[in-house]
């Protein structure tokens, strides 16, 4: 086996580490932080050398389908390269946004900041499925903290008392569904923080961008 250097031996016990502690690999993202390294082309020039010298796998390119099959001291890690069909049935790849805007949801998910893996149990099974950072501390009394990640389903209707994400203006906002007589109240999980009231006049379809069935939080 090639030798590997010192940065190549650090990317790959960097991946090791998050599959160990996290169950899934890390993005180019979050491998060009740890390495101090700004540029993804930079990451991917570390992840091809991994390849070529018969250290890592990638499947179809995507830094969530990362796979060591060797140690750094070149000892086969009983891995296979790619994912089993089974494993793959097990998993979805949510797209990570970044600001969603009215109209732009699709858009948005066409062109994600980032993409994670995850079993489908943490996200009740389903299968149209998007991934947004939580700004703000409205909804801390329900578990969900400002940068959180919550995954949510994407559909135009929702339940009482579901955790929504929901357009007020051109912003995504995260609150608690309540439908009423007259009017539509998304409600906070912070008692410093007041519903927000939108009359049934207002509230169109379009409001609605899915339900939240899942949250993700990295620990630092």
């Amino acid at each position: 086996m090639q030798k590997l250097t010192d940065r190549q031996q650090m990317v790959l016990k960097y991946i090791e580490s998050s599959i160990t502690e996290r169950g899934y690999p890390p993005t180019l993202r979050e491998i060009g932080n740890f390495m101090g390294i700004r540029s993804t082309n930079g990451v991917n020039d570390h992840l091809r050398a991994l390849e070529r010298k018969g250290y890592l796998a990638r499947e179809d390119m995507k830094s969530r389908a990362l796979r060591p099959t060797r140690t750094g001291d070149g000892e086969s890690t009983g891995r296979g390269a790619m994912l089993t069909s089974v494993e793959l049935d097990d998993l979805i790849e949510v797209p990570i946004l970044g600001r969603v805007a009215a109209g732009q949801l699709t858009e948005a998910i066409q062109h994600p900041e980032d993409t994670v893996r995850v079993d489908r149990m943490m996200v009740g099974g389903a299968r149209d499925v998007f991934g947004l950072r939580v700004s703000g501390e409205s909804m801390i009394d329900a578990g969900i903290h400002d940068g959180d990640y919550v995954f949510v389903k994407k559909q135009i209707e929702a339940r009482k008392g579901e955790i929504i994400i929901a357009l007020v203006g051109d912003e995504a906002t995260c609150k608690y569904y309540h439908p009423e007589s007259d009017h539509i109240r998304l409600v906070p999980a912070n008692e410093t923080m007041r519903d927000i009231i939108i009359p049934k006049n207002d509230w169109r379809s379009t409001h609605v961008l899915g339900v939240v069935v899942g949250l993700y939080r990295r620990l630092h």
